[in-house]
């Protein structure tokens, strides 16, 4: 959930870094506008375009668009099992650095492709951009698919040393291959039969291995099995009955694993209620179809109190941002249980209607649509504007979810009474929130020990959370009073993983945070509002200052979830050891970097550097707020269904899942800091 932040260089637009000094005459600038001419017009043809601008394609070119790699190619395999033509998707990390990806569809049609002759049509999907069979929604072609830019497997082409392509139709074997960003190497050529099963019937499908291109890849191109596994596990949730298996040739010691569930999107619900306690045993389930378009959904509650358990999926890519499925499904949710609670008289004449986050609370479910033609909004393109889809998907809930409380009698009752309660507790959280508007809230507004920083412009204003009031001391010397402020916070804030929102308006700590950052909270949260762009918190890299920072991103994951969304939220990364070399103190993040550091220098002394309180303000903000030297953690939510998920393993009330989760990950560099 993290990723790096580098903060080094000029402050000054590059416009202006390499700019000329002068132009001393009009005839000068007259010259310099006659070279600008039509030869000056490049025009990149074929895969040129993605290795000039490769983040247009893929994102980045970190460790998030490298994996982007393996995605494209599996979702085509996807997109084989989503026509009914694929059971299984095997993935091996290679050991000299690549990847093959194997499934058992009808393979790439390899024969002379009509418009671009004499090229064959697989020959085209792996250098032609846009090409593909996702457009045309024809018998032939998918109807549905997940990959639908149509540059999928040609951008990995264009973006790896190396391409081998082995396809499998009718019984025969074909073959080729590319280099150095999608030259061809050999042409497509039949190379003999295709390999048959133990019962004599001949292999079918694509196999794609790849290298990628270190030279694009500058950070490194070594894959993380941790990720590949989240996101395959995920895909074989999504697609009931497809088979995915995971080898992993670069160590001996690394078991093979395989995902596949049968109960499909049940079965998501049920791994993803593990770390909880379920309020009930069954599964909610219903599937709904029409012109084109189909809906799928499960849903179950458990005891906790959050509210945010939807997650929604788009031709199996995650909708993080919501859409019209989404709305669709709330609205019918909400008048559907309402509707129901009435007819039994759990809600009498005289009370009010169940609010949604009421029935949501504890809620877990799973939307999954497909459809021909998705319509992706948003910055991140992770939201559905496919008003057919919100039709579809209310008219499903209406009619299905009242079928399912009718048929469920005891299941239907206990959830009525949870919401219930959870209405009782959200009007107590009002009444808490109109009690601290009025007092801490009206005036000016902000709490007495934030030191605010003189910027009222929220892109260059940075909010340091400091643990203790000893450090926040320390900071307030040590930060520039322009653009930082800084916020101190006594003890551990209140875990609300576990706790009802009442609960939150009576913790102190949090309120100072709410008022600080001036964007309010949960459902009321607006991002525009928020008073500063980068919330640091800066606590000491001891068990306490780790429990601090967890507490801290679960709040802010539950609550002002936007802010860890739009990248706001970030992690200090104070040094743990300072050597020195000659005149100048030179500090090291950690014991590998101290390892290193003294393997170049074998006389170096190391200090292990006190607690953020001991820190004097020169340490302080040498190691840690000096945007020219400090080194920062982005937190990120790259998958807000596995966000959920951990934690509600980390800070939920099952001790064995949270025993399980740190033995298992203790070792994964991604949630060192959570």
């Amino acid at each position: 959930m993290t990723s790096p932040e580098s903060e080094a260089g000029s402050d000054a637009p590059e416009s202006e870094q390499n700019a000329p000094e002068s132009i001393e005459s009009a005839e000068s600038i007259a010259a310099v506008s006659e070279e600008y001419s039509a030869e000056n017009i490049q025009v990149l043809e074929g895969l040129e375009a993605v290795r000039k601008r490769p983040g247009m394609y893929i994102g980045s070119t970190g460790p998030l668009g490298l994996h982007h790699l393996v995605w494209e190619v599996v979702d085509n395999a996807v997109d084989e099992a989503m026509a009914g033509h694929c059971s299984l998707i095997e993935v091996r990390l290679l050991a000299d650095g690549g990847v093959e990806v194997i499934d058992d569809g009808r393979g790439i049609p390899v024969g002379v492709h009509p418009k671009f002759a004499p090229l064959t049509a697989a020959e085209v999907v792996l250098t032609v951009l846009h090409a593909g069979g996702k457009f045309g929604g024809d018998e032939s072609g998918y109807k549905v698919s997940g990959g639908l830019h149509g540059v999928g497997v040609s951008v990995v082409n264009a973006l790896s040393t190396r391409v081998e392509v082995e396809i499998d139709r009718e019984g025969r074997r074909h073959y080729m291959s590319f280099k150095d960003g999608g030259s061809p190497d050999e042409t497509l050529r039949e190379v003999g039969p295709s390999p048959t099963s133990d019962d004599g019937t001949p292999h079918r499908g694509t196999t794609v291995r790849f290298w990628p291109d270190p030279t694009i890849f500058k950070e490194g191109v070594v894959f993380t099995r941790k990720t590949l596994m989240e996101r395959f596990q995920t895909m074989a949730f999504l697609n009931a009955g497809l088979e995915f298996r995971l080898y992993d040739d670069r160590a001996d010691d690394v078991e093979d694993v395989s995902f596949r569930y049968d109960g499909g999107l049940r079965d998501f619900v049920r791994h993803l209620n593990s770390a909880k306690e379920e309020l009930f045993d069954v599964i909610g389930h219903f599937t709904e179809r029409g012109d084109g378009e189909e809906v799928e959904i499960a849903f179950s509650w458990n005891t906790g109190f959050q509210s945010d358990g939807i997650h929604s999926f788009a031709n199996g890519i995650s909708t993080t941002e919501g859409g019209m499925h989404e709305e669709g499904f709330r609205s019918a949710l909400t008048g559907t249980v309402n509707r129901y609670a009435r007819s039994r008289n759990k809600l009498k004449e005289k009370d009010d209607n169940l609010a949604g986050e009421d029935i949501r609370e504890g809620m877990t479910a799973i939307i999954s649509v497909r459809l021909g033609e998705p319509q992706f909004e948003g910055q991140t393109k992770s939201k559905l504007g496919n008003v057919s889809v919100r039709s579809l998907v209310t008219k499903a809930t209406n009619e299905k979810l009242a079928e399912w409380l009718e048929e469920h009698p005891k299941e239907a009752g206990l959830m009525v009474d949870k919401a219930i309660q959870a209405q009782r507790g959200r009007i107590a959280a009002m009444k808490a929130r109109q009690t601290v508007r009025k007092s801490a809230l009206s005036g000016a507004g902000l709490p007495g020990k934030l030191a605010d920083c003189q910027s009222k412009n929220p892109h260059e204003s940075e909010l340091f959370i400091v643990e203790g009031n000893s450090a926040g001391g320390t900071a307030k010397d040590a930060r520039d009073p322009y653009s930082q402020a800084i916020l101190p916070i006594r003890g551990k804030i209140l875990n609300v993983e576990r706790a009802r929102p009442d609960r939150i308006f009576k913790n102190t700590e949090i309120i100072s945070l709410i008022q600080a950052l001036g964007a309010g909270i949960g459902e009321d949260f607006d991002l525009e509002k928020a008073r500063y762009h980068k919330i640091i918190l800066l606590a000491d890299a001891d068990v306490d200052g780790s429990h601090i920072r967890t507490l801290l991103l679960t709040f802010f994951f539950r609550q002002m979830r936007p802010l860890v969304e739009a990248g706001f939220v970030y992690v200090a990364q104070p040094p743990l050891y300072s050597s020195q070399a000659g005149r100048s103190k030179v500090y090291l993040k950690d014991d590998p970097a101290r390892d290193a550091y003294k393997a170049e220098n074998p006389k170096a002394e190391f200090a292990r550097l006190k607690g953020l309180g001991e820190m004097d303000a020169s340490e302080l903000q040498d190691t840690t707020m000096d945007p020219e030297l400090r080194t920062l953690l982005q937190v990120t939510v790259e998958t807000a269904v596995k966000a959920d998920e951990i934690f509600a393993i980390l800070m939920g009330e099952d001790v064995e899942s949270r025993k399980a989760f740190i033995q298992n990950n203790a070792d994964d560099v991604r949630f060192l800091d959570i």
